[in-house]
């Protein structure tokens, strides 16, 4: 009797442990097929998930395939911008393959789409599927913390593709992204490139209502637009800099770049009173500091003296200027402001070519070893120069050749001016009078179109001489 209870009760055992098993295996399978487990996870199944989660996390994501997902809110907010940029009804892109409501609660996010939604919205919409891609979250921050930290050519490239792919992303990250490719465009002279990238953060600035962004992305642009040869637009670009830093109060790491920005387009385009009214204030804001701001700020005021004539006063402001900062402290500034020196010398009436020299030979070798592109065409220049007033003709055409070889110039617009008006000259010398006259003269329009009232003057200076000198040799004029 015992013994028949025994084995019913082992029999019962095991008809639950197979129906336990049924029961467990089935619930898998629902869960598997997307119909909710009521009880909820098992204790173990939590365990898996928060240990697969944490491997996620901090597993590199996989490039092979693109990196890209779709997912919400994304997909909804990028279907309904196809379908409202089309002026389509969610009724008539929905068709007969589902229904309005469906669409609506896609569109806000409510429901995930499945592969096939995602391919036949596509198609109702006539586009790739691929438009519909997300980068995953991290993507561009990725991109940005490796591009900031190693600075190499590769990983900016890298993050100018991202740049291009993303967009709903943060405001503020994409900001600093474009910052620094900003900052990569201009250190290569890519000007139509930086251009681009600054007008973005412009906008993005004004958006998040940010005055130090929107303070420090127009004197980008304003300085860009001045190189670019805009000068009108760069003078409404910087004074908005300008104003905006007054009226928020900023400090002088942004009211200072705002106003030298100012100081350079307004002596430009020959507004000469409010530059130099521009350029005092910048000197007294900057007065007693050691940093480069101030060394900017005396060059600024230097090239304001140039453009009045006032050579002495340009060229103590310059030197002081030269003796502020060490090549330690900013290489780059450093040989900046000697070809600045060499130039001022250069413009000078006589031309003073031995100081000329001496600075043209101090930043021969840095150049050489760590100058941009853009540097070194600088230098190649101010050699031309520097040789055509010595006489040494050929030396001066050989520069120039050598600048020729180099496909795009990425010299400023005011150095490009005058570079043709020295390979004008040459032409003259060269037998060739009616080739370098006609050029002068187009030089000269140029020149004035563009609000660069100095340059224009350079250029029928050197015409009119020329004339006069044909006209009334100087042999001729002595008998």
């Amino acid at each position: 009797m015992f013994l028949r209870h025994t084995l019913s009760l082992v029999a019962i055992v095991k008809t639950l442990a197979i129906a336990s098993q049924m029961i467990t295996g089935s619930v898998g399978v629902l869960r598997l097929r997307g119909v909710p487990d009521r009880w909820g996870e098992m204790p173990q199944h939590r365990h898996l998930a928060n240990q697969s989660d944490r491997q996620q996390k901090y597993t590199r994501p996989d490039n092979s395939a693109g990196n890209f997902m779709v997912e919400q809110p994304h997909f909804g907010r990028r279907l309904k911008e196809l379908r409202t940029g089309r002026g389509l009804s969610q009724a008539a892109l929905a068709g007969d393959g589902m229904s309005t409501g469906y669409l609506s609660r896609l569109e806000s996010g409510a429901r995930q789409p499945t592969e096939k939604i995602i391919k036949y919205m596509a198609e109702r919409l006539g586009v790739d599927r691929s438009v519909f891609d997300e980068p995953t979250r991290n993507s561009l921050a990725q991109a940005l913390t490796i591009a900031a930290s190693a600075g190499s050519r590769e990983s900016i490239e890298d993050l100018i593709t991202v740049l291009s792919t993303v967009h709903n992303e943060d405001p503020s990250l994409r900001w600093q992204a474009l910052w620094l490719v900003a900052q990569y465009r201009r250190m290569h002279g890519e000007r139509v490139e930086e251009q681009d990238c600054l007008e973005e953060l412009v906008t993005i600035a004004d958006e998040l209502e940010l005055p130090e962004l929107q303070c420090r992305a127009r004197t980008q642009l304003a300085r860009c637009l001045r190189s670019s040869g805009e000068i009108t637009k760069a003078i409404k670009v910087a004074m908005r800099a300008y104003q905006s830093a007054r009226e928020a109060k900023l400090p002088t790491h942004d009211l200072g770049p705002a106003l030298l920005a100012l100081v350079s387009v307004e002596a430009e385009a020959g507004r000469l009173p409010d530059a130099s009214g521009h350029a005092d204030e910048l000197v007294t804001l900057v007065d007693g500091q050691s940093d480069t701001l101030r060394a900017e700020a005396l060059w600024a005021a230097a090239t304001v003296r140039i453009r009045q004539g006032d050579y002495v006063g340009a060229e103590q402001c310059l030197e002081e200027a030269l003796k502020s900062l060490s090549s330690r402290t900013d290489l780059v500034l450093w040989v900046r402001l000697r070809l600045a020196a060499a130039s001022l010398y250069l413009q000078s009436r006589p031309p003073r070519t031995e100081n000329a020299r001496h600075y043209l030979e101090q930043v021969a070798s840095p150049v050489a070893l760590v100058g941009t592109t853009v540097l070194r065409q600088e230098l190649t220049t101010l050699q031309a120069h520097l040789a055509f007033h010595e006489g040494r003709f050929s030396d001066a055409r050989a520069r120039c050749a050598e600048l020729g070889q180099e496909g795009d110039l990425l010299l400023t617009y005011r150095d490009q001016i005058r570079l043709n008006i020295l390979q004008s000259q040459l032409a003259i010398l060269d037998g060739r009078a009616s080739e370098g006259v006609e050029r002068l003269r187009q030089l000269g329009d140029e020149a004035q179109q563009a609000s660069s009232i100095d340059l224009a003057a350079e250029a029928w200076r050197i015409l009119a001489e020329h004339l006069a000198e044909s006209k009334f040799p100087r042999g001729a004029a002595d008998a």
